[in-house]
């Protein structure tokens, strides 16, 4: 009878361990004994990625958010169209600031300078030629006269007179 009783024992054993998941059981593992502990593998450290160098800083970019570059210089700005990029070619596209005079010429028709544009070009105007900015008024013997459209709001005066003398230094504003 002790021998039946442990036969039960052990097929009471099997059972539960079956109704509880496990599924497996050893054919060694001793009936009622409880299962040895898991064995525990040693963490391996990650390796950790290489020590990097910081990056570069990225290249200034100004975010203005409706607010104005405060590194843009507030001269020469507005809505006059005068930047280089939009300008005609030729003579339309010439500021008055930007002219030397190089030479005057006399021919049957009378007086013709020759001036020196911003573009390192050289242009023949004769008076009532146009220039982007204003217009040739006069050409004398040693001077161009120029008629320079004023685009300030804040001057009564539309027009202001410009002499260029072929001479350098001898230049004066009206």
């Amino acid at each position: 009878m002790n021998r039946t009783l442990t036969c039960i024992c052990l097929v009471a054993a099997l059972t539960a361990a079956d109704a509880s998941g496990a599924g497996q059981s050893s054919p060694e593992k001793p009936a009622g004994q409880a299962p040895p502990p898991a064995a525990t593998k040693p963490a391996t450290p990650q390796p950790q990625p290489p020590a990097t160098q910081p990056a570069p800083p990225a290249a200034f970019s100004y975010n203005p958010e409706g607010r104005r570059d405060p590194f843009i210089s507030l001269a020469n700005r507005g809505a006059d169209g005068r930047s280089v990029t939009n300008r005609p070619t030729g003579l339309p596209g010439v500021l008055i600031d930007e002219v030397t005079v190089k030479g005057i010429i006399k021919d049957q028709s009378g007086l013709m300078a020759l001036i020196q544009g911003g573009d390192s070009k050289i242009y023949r105007v004769r008076p009532g030629d146009r220039l982007m900015d204003g217009t040739v008024k006069a050409v004398t013997p040693d001077a161009v006269v120029f008629s320079q459209d004023v685009n300030d709001p804040l001057v009564l005066q539309k027009q202001r007179e410009i002499r260029k003398s072929l001479r350098p230094g001898e230049e004066s504003r009206g």
